[in-house]
């Protein structure tokens, strides 16, 4: 099972750079992209701290996925420390990194407001903080307390869309509230009320997975709540703590249940809609205990009626999903109807929340771009993860690939300082990054070639 919790190594931008070096140098199927960054593809794409670095490009498809080796799985959660005085994030050239807020409670997803207010959801403490401004030392000019006495709060939506939204919505642990809300509050003018009641509290049985992310759908008719599983593996058809788990449930805005939108998503951690396509993506932890490089995270559009795999299966090709070796012969009729994600991250990658860049304060090329955060492995002998990544796409659409962006939150003795988990964008187009390693929030900006 998926541990929010556990933290990754890095080692120092020097051995980084001249390992991805002689990475690169020794391995055949490196190539150019059209734009001109390093690709790395095939078994060359799997990789680790030790290589992963601003700019570069990986891309993994289903063929190079190795066979099941559970003999290999391990619990290898690092241990977080004290950020050292001189670790910093480390960005591509011409971006620049700020400490924005520190001292936080649980960090966790962030989102902005039409205004350019900054909400963040402070889990574990069940609050859910605004931040505005920037100060000329780069600090939040002010930091306030919009509600508290949530239920291990994490997503956030505004509805309806547009400049004056009247609500905002927080998905609890185990159900779907909004406050009444107007631009420019910084405190819930009102009682937050109970809209509907999700798996993992109230009558249902919890446990698992306990984010709940809410996007609603680019017309504001559907509100989609995802929901992770309850376990690693578990077979849903004998297992009832499964009920509408591993799934993107669709609601409408007054919080009626609809229906399963997608299923078979071991926990699709965070959503957002496309504004080029108008689809559904999620950042989607994939399971544990089948070996180092499997099976790999992913970032995808979500069809509407889609099977993602889990438990029974996970992508294989065109052939079809590759069954799971601990549920041999189950449902052979679904194999078929397996989804191949768009985006294979690495495996044990955790990638959590997620965005699509709009701005205009990055260069052309990240127009339209997405960004995950992905907070690190446990279940790898060698740590990965612990890094944002850039999702390029063209036309609204995944290239395939996906890019390193910002990196360096973890040190050459394996212990590790910093684990991202949100992405937003201000209003100017620059780059908000949420970490619960370090309890911070970091700022991007783009300074220039």
């Amino acid at each position: 099972m998926r541990r929010f919790l556990r933290v990754s190594g890095f080692v120092s931008t020097t051995v980084l750079l001249s390992s991805l070096v002689a990475h690169s140098t020794d391995t055949a199927n490196a190539k150019k992209s059209a734009s001109e960054h390093t690709v790395l593809t095939g078994q060359a794409a799997f990789t680790d701290a030790l290589h992963e670095s601003p700019g570069i490009r990986r891309r993994l498809t289903a063929a190079d996925l190795p066979g099941p080796a559970p003999e290999q799985s391990v619990d290898n959660g690092p241990t977080v420390v004290p950020r050292p005085a001189k670790a910093w994030p480390v960005a591509p050239k011409g971006f620049k990194v700020t400490l924005y807020a520190t001292g936080l409670d649980n960090p966790r997803l962030l989102r902005t407001a039409p205004n350019g207010d900054l909400f963040l959801a402070e889990s574990e403490t069940g609050k859910i903080k605004v931040f505005r401004g920037v100060t000329q030392a780069g600090k939040a000019e002010q930091v306030s307390i919009f509600a508290t006495g949530l239920h291990q709060p994490f997503g956030i939506a505004f509805y309806p869309s547009g400049p004056n939204p009247s609500w905002i919505y927080i998905g609890n642990t185990d159900g779907i509230v909004r406050f009444p809300y107007k631009i420019g509050d910084l405190k819930a003018s009102g009682p937050s009320v109970n809209l509907a009641e999700l798996p993992g509290g109230g009558r249902l049985r919890g446990g698992g997975h306990w984010t709940r992310d809410l996007t609603f759908s680019k017309d504001g008719s559907k509100l989609f709540a995802s929901v992770g599983s309850h376990s690693n593996v578990d077979d849903s058809d004998t297992h009832s703590e499964e009920f509408h788990r591993a799934d993107v449930l669709e609601f409408t805005p007054q919080g009626k249940f609809v229906k399963i939108y997608a299923w078979g998503l071991r926990n699709c951690v965070g959503e957002a809609i496309n504004p080029i396509t108008g689809e559904l993506w999620c950042s989607t932890n994939e399971r544990d205990g089948l070996g180092n490089n499997l099976v790999p995270d992913y970032v995808t559009h979500v069809q509407e009626g889609g099977f993602y795999g889990w438990p029974w299966y996970y992508f294989g090709g065109p052939g079809g999903g590759k069954q799971d070796p601990r549920h041999p012969g189950k449902h052979p009729e679904l194999q078929a109807k397996v989804i191949t994600p768009d985006i294979l991250v690495n495996p044990h990658f955790a990638s959590l929340e997620m965005m699509f860049y709009e701005g205009s304060q990055f260069p052309a090329e990240y127009k339209g771009n997405g960004f995950a955060a992905e907070h690190g492995s446990w279940n790898r002998a060698e740590r990965s993860g612990y890094e944002v990544i850039r999702l390029p796409m063209r036309g609204g659409h995944a290239t395939g690939e996906y890019e390193d962006f910002l990196t360096g939150f973890a040190l050459p003795d394996g212990t590790v300082w910093g684990r991202p988990v949100g992405v937003a964008e201000a209003a100017d187009g620059s780059l908000y990054v949420s970490d619960d390693g370090s309890k911070s929030i970091w700022h991007v900006t783009y300074a220039g070639k």
